[in-house]
């Protein structure tokens, strides 16, 4: 240190901090030696408080103002260094400026999900995270119980401690309330607040508060979101077997827009096969859940068909068709719309054969044809 740094330090006779930081919670005042000359003035800003410390020992605190240091203003420090008939030499003491204000915006959240009892879900991991502030109310057991010596001492070195105890009080009162994972959301200011007092014991014993805790997501595992989201599908969907035929009709409508006979006749098939299998599907599936298998959304058979089993798959124009209902088929034998020759198929069979040589089939055909065309109506004002 050069001759006119050492004068210049003797000199100086006003003891100041001026934080040019946003993170610092603690600064020590540098001094050559620590020494200090009587009636030096000691400014203490808002938002700071000033604490000096003797040989290791905490003295005197200063609160925002300005104050000269004398004997009088002094009387820890004075009685820790026998001033017992006044003192107007410079003396030794380490003067730590501690910012008061409110840090802002610190983080928190759960690096590992926690596990509740949820009434509903059972047993559900879940994650949350938010924001806090933080400021320091009792200066000298700061001092004595987190920053020791740290002549500059940050958010960064004491953030990580805080928050764990979040996380665990945390913890603790979700486990506590019992409140459903549905309704957390509803509920996340007042879990807030019984974190921030539960916590504010905890941060006294440092010399510390908590102004403020904020919970901004409660959240649980992607694949519990995923299930969690079928169902409120299924709720905005309502009646399953209302949807299923409103399914049904739109197919129905679709196939039917296709142009000629053929695409007529396939479109109507198509949508009462749909129709068919999905109504059985639904109806088959209520009916067991309600004990019979003939509960509502069963069809009952069709009137006339005498022919049961598996549905047929028709060949029209080198295409397959179908499945089809034989009772549907017995109508469209019944009506000359559907040939001897066509080739059908259904499950069970080998390989395709023409409908005249089906046995459930033939046996309409041969019947059709014993009772001839039906006769036509009156001609209307004959």
């Amino acid at each position: 240190m050069s001759i006119w740094e050492r004068l210049k330090g003797e000199l100086i006779d006003i003891v100041q901090w001026i934080d040019d930081t946003n993170d610092t919670i603690v600064h020590r005042f540098d001094r050559r030696n620590n020494e200090i000359k009587y009636n030096a003035k000691l400014v203490v800003r808002e938002g700071q408080a000033a604490v000096f410390i003797n040989e290791g020992q905490l003295a005197d605190e200063f609160a925002p103002g300005t104050h000269t240091l004398q004997t009088k203003n002094l009387p820890i420090l004075s009685t820790l260094k026998g001033w017992k008939y006044g003192f107007e030499s410079p003396f030794k003491a380490e003067v730590y400026f501690v910012s008061t204000r409110q840090f802002t915006d610190l983080k928190w959240g759960t690096m590992n999900p926690i596990i509740v009892r949820d009434p509903e879900f059972g047993p559900v991991r879940i994650r949350a995270f938010g924001t806090y502030t933080m400021r320091v109310t009792q200066p000298g057991k700061f001092i004595k119980e987190i920053v020791g010596t740290d002549g500059r001492f940050t958010t960064e070195e004491i953030v990580n401690q805080l928050r764990n105890l979040i996380v665990s009080e945390f913890a603790d009162i979700v486990a506590r309330s019992r409140i459903p994972i549905l309704d957390m959301a509803a509920n996340q200011s007042q879990l807030a607040q019984f974190v921030a007092e539960r916590m504010k014991i905890d941060f006294e014993k440092f010399g510390l508060d908590i102004p403020r805790l904020l919970i901004e997501n409660i959240s649980m595992p992607s694949e519990v979101e995923a299930a969690l989201d079928k169902r409120t599908s299924m709720g905005v969907i309502g009646n399953l077997d209302a949807y299923t035929k409103m399914q049904a009709a739109d197919a129905m409508r679709d196939a039917a827009q296709n142009s000629g006979t053929a695409g007529s006749m396939m479109g109507f098939g198509v949508g009462a096969g749909m129709a068919g299998m999905m109504g059985s599907v639904v109806g088959g599936s209520i009916g067991q859940a309600g004990g019979g298998g003939g509960g509502p959304g069963t069809p009952p058979p069709v009137p006339g068909g005498g022919v049961g089993g598996a549905p047929f798959f028709l060949a029209v124009d080198g295409r397959q068709h179908g499945p089809f209902e034989a009772g549907l088929l017995v109508n469209k034998i019944r009506s000359g719309e559907l040939r001897a020759e066509t080739l059908v198929w259904r499950n069970g069979m080998a390989q395709w054969l023409p409908a005249g040589q089906v046995p459930e089939l033939s046996a309409v055909f041969a019947q059709a044809a014993a009772e001839g065309p039906g006769a036509p109506p009156p001609i209307p004002g004959a």
